[in-house]
């Protein structure tokens, strides 16, 4: 055992204060530790070490009084204080003066005056302060108690009379003002042992400003990660729904596993249920979510097939999960069942498996296994896709089991070395409608029966077709019947470079794919798809070997403060036969062709396996590059394709037209061009774009301007345009164009704004032709009167604001607050893109929890399915 110094004044003088009693008054060492000694030797693991400037014993009273810098440490607890008297009669200590009590933990307590066994662990504290520091799901975290008195017990639970709770800092301006926000209650009891605070008699105070009065209630200690209880009640309102409200309850189960119920009263609509299950394995993880209602009032939504009007229960049902077989292999899977394409949006349920993008949504149902190797890629899956948007026919959406694809790449053998390289794919697709699609208004129908009444008149189901079957003026956009494909492909290069500094990569390769088509000639329109392709079922080969070569010669030069040039012209042919039977076979997987600067020197510019490139064809190109000693940074590339010989893949429709238009359907294609430009770090400026090959035509064009202006103003902002000429072979009646800016300011270290518009500069166009179609067929059907007192012209200026985000939020060390406008596109009954505007409000507060609320500000259209009022 060690001792201090015991001297009646000087620095750091330790005692252990143990057990009996004491002399009179000792100031001698000899006595001092005499006496520990044997106290120590009675009780050795109870042990209080005193330091002081001055140690004054009574005998008399039987105390011990410390005085000046005083420190006491028990154990694992420290007190530190300027004077500190312990009663050995009733084993207490007083400790006053700037007390700080100092946890195991770290908990830090402050207070005016500590009252306490010589323990530390029971007692009373005058004018308290405590503060803690944890972590949470967020990260570090220190919580803030104080009181004008607070009670210790058995150094598991304090009891702070008029307490007050906060995660925020104290203002270092002005200590006293008060926090953003605090929980000031007329009795908070912190227990340790059950790890939660209990709140009686509490408000909610912001900035000083009580808001909110709760008689009762409680929160998990900061420290825990999981605990049963409510969470934060949510609000949602809509037109369909009415009012709502929902408290979840939160259940841990297990340390693995945990339930989520979550009961929505809805004054339109009744009770909606929704509950989530988790549970976690060593080797990964699943989840089950379900929802599900009666609803109470069914003319909130139209009737089928515009809304689920006709429909009492509603709900959804979906799991997903992932687990790891070893590192490098895992599988998982994300399946969604849902009552009707509308219950999701309508009910503001959250789902993992949704995808959307500028108009369309669908549902997204997987199964999946995965494998990753150095240099190899194995991936097996299943689809089922369900459609979510107002036009979706659920019959024309494939289903998609097996999708097999594999990737293999090797060392070529020696002695002639490069990289040997192996893909394999299988791909099967089943679909129980075919569909159409016409490639002008003209030829568009609608074919599938009038339904039920609606605002007064009868009205077309929204599922678009062709009136006139064959090619040229009908695409099919997908087969019905059941599908299957299998590919593989061998390929090796080798890049050369010889002593001139020129580049050359030979490389060839050898495809084959086998389709097995049983195509359905039966029900709803599918005997049509006979005009396209053979009717019966067939197997079908095709075999494409190939070979070619790339060069490329860098011009390199070094210009001092002007920096490095490189001027490289690129040269690639690829020789092969020609694609056999274009036209004549699915297409699922390669509908997309984008012929850009990306892409340019491809082998095979189709985006899927469905589709094989023939013939002979010649890529060239010339690329800049520019690095300063500055920063500067820049690259461009221009080019073009030439179809040497044989049959030109892109000049020749297959059921969807692909390749017509895309600037490789010609001998001699569109010129293609990339700039870049980077001054700094914080600035790029990036446009690509196609140009005819006769006039120089602008075909397409793309650009984006990135600017981050920090650290001088806290500002990123954006600027994206995007315009692409009329394809009409593929359904484009009329160009597309687009420009989007976005920006964030962040004005305070707090506070930021943010936001992007996107501009739609041709809908004009596309509401004049939507209004043309309209009118002339309600005017085939119903006559021109009824035309022109049922079809009105929708005048759109050329800036239409399609689709707007904007943000304020505020974040700090205990809050986070923000307000989200989004108005998103939706399909419209009459085919006109119309919008979706949502205000969603988020606050949390740190360690209490969150809350948001989520208001639809748009009148209902059958774009969701709810009945206008």
């Amino acid at each position: 055992m060690e001792f201090g110094r015991g001297r009646i004044a000087g620095w750091a003088v330790a005692l252990v204060l143990i057990g009996a009693g004491l002399p009179s008054v000792a100031s001698a060492q000899g006595t001092a530790n005499d006496m520990l000694s044997r106290k120590a030797a009675q009780d050795p693991k109870a042990r209080l070490l005193v330091e002081g400037r001055e140690i004054i014993y009574n005998r008399d009273k039987n105390t011990v009084t410390a005085s000046g810098d005083v420190e006491l440490n028990y154990g694992p607890r420290t007190v530190q204080a300027d004077r500190v008297i312990y009663d050995r009669n009733s084993s207490r200590v007083l400790a006053e003066g700037n007390v700080r009590l100092t946890e195991a933990n770290g908990a830090v307590t402050t207070g005016d005056r500590f009252e306490l066994t010589d323990d530390f662990k029971t007692g009373f504290i005058d004018s308290l302060r405590l503060q803690q520091s944890t972590r949470d799901m967020s990260g570090p975290v220190t919580t803030r108690f104080s009181a004008p008195r607070a009670e210790r017990v058995n150094g598991e639970t304090t009891v702070f009379e008029r307490g007050t709770y906060t995660a925020c800092e104290a203002c270092r301006d002005d200590p006293e003002r008060p926090p953003l926000w605090q929980v000031k209650a007329a009795r908070i009891i912190h227990n340790n042992e059950e790890r939660r605070i209990y709140y009686e008699g509490a408000s909610l105070e912001f900035a000083g400003i009580p808001l909110a009065y709760v008689p009762y209630f409680y929160t998990p200690d900061p420290s825990v990660r999981r605990e049963s209880g409510f969470l934060a009640p949510r609000y949602v309102h809509t037109s369909a729904l009415g009012y709502g409200v929902s408290v979840p309850y939160f259940w841990a189960i297990a340390p693995d596993r945990d339930l989520t119920l979550q009961p929505t009263g809805l004054t339109r609509q009744g009770f909606l249920m929704q509950a989530e299950y988790r549970q976690r394995f060593l080797t990964g993880a699943f989840n089950i979510r379900a929802a599900g209602i009666l609803q109470q009032d069914q003319s909130a939504f139209l009737p089928a097939p515009f809304g689920p009007g006709n429909r009492e229960a509603r709900g959804s049902l979906e799991t997903s999960g992932r687990f790891n077989i070893n590192e490098r292999w895992h599988y998982g899977f994300d399946i969604a069942l849902l009552s009707d394409k509308w219950f999701l949006q309508n009910y503001k349920i959250r789902s993992e498996s949704l995808a959307s993008n500028y108009i369309l949504a669908e549902s997204i149902s997987q199964a999946y296994l995965r494998g990753q190797g150095d240099r190899s890629f194995f991936d097996l899956r299943a689809f089922y896709f369900q459609g979510l948007s107002y036009a979706d026919w659920q019959k024309q959406l494939p289903l998609v089991a097996p999708v097999l694809d594999y990737d293999k790449r090797v060392n070529g053998p020696q002695p002639i070395g490069g990289e040997a390289r192996l893909q394999f794919n299988f791909t099967n697709v089943s679909r129980d409608a075919a569909q159409f699609t016409p490639t002008s208004r003209a030829n568009q129908a609608f074919p599938f029966l009038t339904t039920n009444s609606l605002n007064g008149g009868s009205v077309l189901t929204p599922y678009e077709s062709c009136a006139v079957f064959q090619r040229g003026s009908c695409l099919v956009r997908g087969l019905s019947g059941d599908f299957a494909r299998v590919s593989a492909e061998a390929s090796w290069r080798r890049t050369f470079i010889d002593d001139a500094g020129q580049t050359w990569t030979p490389f060839t390769y050898l495809r084959a794919d086998g389709f097995f088509n049983n195509p359905s000639t039966t029900g709803f329109q599918n005997q049509q798809i006979s005009n396209f392709i053979k009717g019966s079922d067939e197997f079908v080969g095709r075999a494409t070997p190939a070979i070619g070569v790339e060069y490329r010669y860098p011009f390199v030069s070094e210009q001092g403060r002007f920096g490095t040039h490189t001027l490289t012209p690129i040269g690639q042919i690829v020789a092969r036969p020609n694609e056999a039977r274009i036209g004549r076979l699915p297409n699922e997987d390669a509908h997309s062709l984008v012929f850009d600067d990306s892409t340019l020197f491809d082998w095979d510019k189709f985006s899927g396996y469905d589709r094989a490139e023939g013939g002979v064809r010649a890529n060239v190109g010339l690329q800049y590059n520019v690095t300063t000693p500055a920063g500067w940074t820049g690259n461009a590339l221009f080019g073009q394709s030439y179809q040497v010989a044989g049959l030109n893949s892109y000049a020749q429709p297959d059921l969807l037209a692909t390749g017509l238009g895309s600037g490789l359907d010609n001998r001699v294609s569109d010129f293609v061009a990339r700039a870049q430009i980077n001054p700094n770090d914080n600035f790029s400026l990036i446009t690509r774009g196609r140009f005819d090959k006769d006039d120089l035509t602008v075909n397409s064009f793309e650009a984006q301007a990135v600017a981050n202006f920090k650290p001088y103003i806290p500002v990123v902002a954006s600027l994206t345009y995007a315009r692409y000429q009329a394809q009409p072979l593929q359904g484009f009646s009329h160009r597309r164009e687009g420009l989007q800016p976005a920006a964030s300011l962040q004005f305070t270290p707090n506070w930021s704004i943010g936001g992007s518009v996107l501009f739609d500069l041709d809908r004009y166009i596309d509401s004049r032709e939507t209004y043309a179609v309209n009118y002339a067929n309600y005017a085939r059907d119903f006559g021109q009167a009824a035309a022109q007192a049922n079809v009105s012209y929708r005048k759109s200026d050329p800036y239409t604001v399609a689709q707007t985000g904007l943000s304020l939020g505020y974040k700090d060390e205990c809050t986070t607050f923000s307000i989200n406008y989004a108005m998103t596109p939706r399909l419209a009954t009459s085919g006109e893109r119309e919008s979706d505007r949502t205000v969603l409000v988020r606050l949390e507060l740190r360690t209490l929890g969150q809350t948001s609320v989520s208001q639809n500000l748009t009148t209902a259209s059958s774009a969701d399915g709810i009945a206008s009022r």
